[in-house]
């Protein structure tokens, strides 16, 4: 269930890697959205490509299993550590119900090469695609996943980032601190003057007194 397809990054180098086939395992709807009918007419799709009918799925709470050998298998190739946005749907009179929509990704599969995705009171399914997550590994210790390279260069901006908040509240301590001393200073000059105006006055009283008598 494996192909091979060439890889060419930034023109350094040509090489090849696996389009894995993911394959349905397993499956088990809960309930169905359609009003006039008790069968449910479930269907997979990638976005962006063909959707895929489970003919096999007729009835809710019934356990579906398949060998991948169907001929509507494989659901989808996932190439390299590319993921793809992926759901399962419900084909209804009037509209169609989205089950459930995620993105579906190599690195998801165990080492055994098996993901199962569920949504409460809808559905659990099970899928299968080998090799994924050794390709996805192996990709990953070579050049590193996008994610990880993201993290990577954010890392010194953030650094940078609660450097200059934590420079900037210290610099507004140290202002408003100074500004507080200056306010506490000049207030104890005023009650210096007031004291020597209090005092002068009553110096003046007492000499008026002293001439009168």
């Amino acid at each position: 269930m494996m192909r091979v397809v060439e890889l060419y990054c930034d023109g350094l180098f040509t090489g090849t890697i696996l389009a894995q086939e993911v394959t349905l395992d397993s499956i088990l709807i809960f309930k169905t959205h359609e009003w006039f009918s008790t069968k449910p007419i479930v269907y997979f799709r990638c976005k962006g490509e063909n959707k895929t009918m489970f003919p096999d799925v007729k009835s809710t709470n019934v356990s579906y299993s398949f060998n991948g050998q169907e001929s509507w298998q494989p659901l989808t190739k996932l190439k390299g550590t590319k993921c793809k946005i992926c759901g399962i749907y419900e084909e209804d009179t009037f509209r169609y119900d989205t089950y459930n929509e995620w993105e579906l990704c190599p690195s998801d599969f165990t080492s055994e090469g098996r993901y199962t995705h569920a949504k409460a009171k809808d559905f659990n399914a099970t899928f299968l695609c080998h090799g994924c997550s050794q390709l996805g590994a192996g990709l990953n210790q070579h050049f590193g996943t996008e994610k990880e390279e993201e993290a990577r260069g954010m890392h010194p901006a953030i650094v940078v980032l609660i450097v200059v908040l934590v420079l900037g509240v210290v610099a507004v301590g140290l202002l408003a601190g100074y500004k507080n001393r200056q306010k506490k200073k000049r207030q104890q000059v005023q009650a210096r003057f007031l004291k020597l105006f209090e005092y002068g006055d009553e110096m003046e009283d007492e000499l008026g007194l002293e001439d009168t008598l």
